[in-house]
């Protein structure tokens, strides 16, 4: 089912056209593109972690991330910024510095997780054996 109009559907709506398969006008599927955007250990965790921060520098990311490495949050970052999901200011002060920040596109995510965040609480038993 093609969505015609650029008008969103209602969660109601979703749920009786999902069954039909939902399309953009071009005939892609809408969700494949943030699929592929956040796949990866990492990607998912650092865009919740800047959904935390107005803007956050790199040294914070890499603390709130226990195992990540620099150079896989690094390339993480480019690519979010590739994405257009975060953006990326560097300061050339002594000592220099880099911020992110979310792009609007990336701000649009927030209700994504906070969907995400009530389905965890929802099966948070399933998830941690806990009763």
């Amino acid at each position: 089912m093609k969505n015609e109009n650029s008008a969103y559907m209602s969660y109601e709506e979703y749920l009786v056209n999902i069954k039909k398969g939902i399309v953009t006008a071009d005939g892609n599927c809408p969700v494949t593109p943030l699929l592929v955007m956040l796949q990866g250990r990492w990607k998912s965790q650092i865009m919740y972690e800047m959904c935390i921060y107005d803007t956050v520098r790199f040294g914070q990311l890499k603390k709130d991330l226990p195992g990540i490495t620099n150079t896989m949050l690094t390339k993480a970052l480019r690519e979010l910024e590739e994405d257009g999901l975060i953006s990326r200011e560097q300061f050339n002060e002594i000592p220099p510095h880099v911020e992110y920040s979310l792009t609007q596109m990336g701000r649009d995510l927030l209700p994504v997780f906070y969907a995400i965040m009530n389905w965890g609480f929802h099966h948070e038993k399933e998830l941690y054996g806990r009763e």
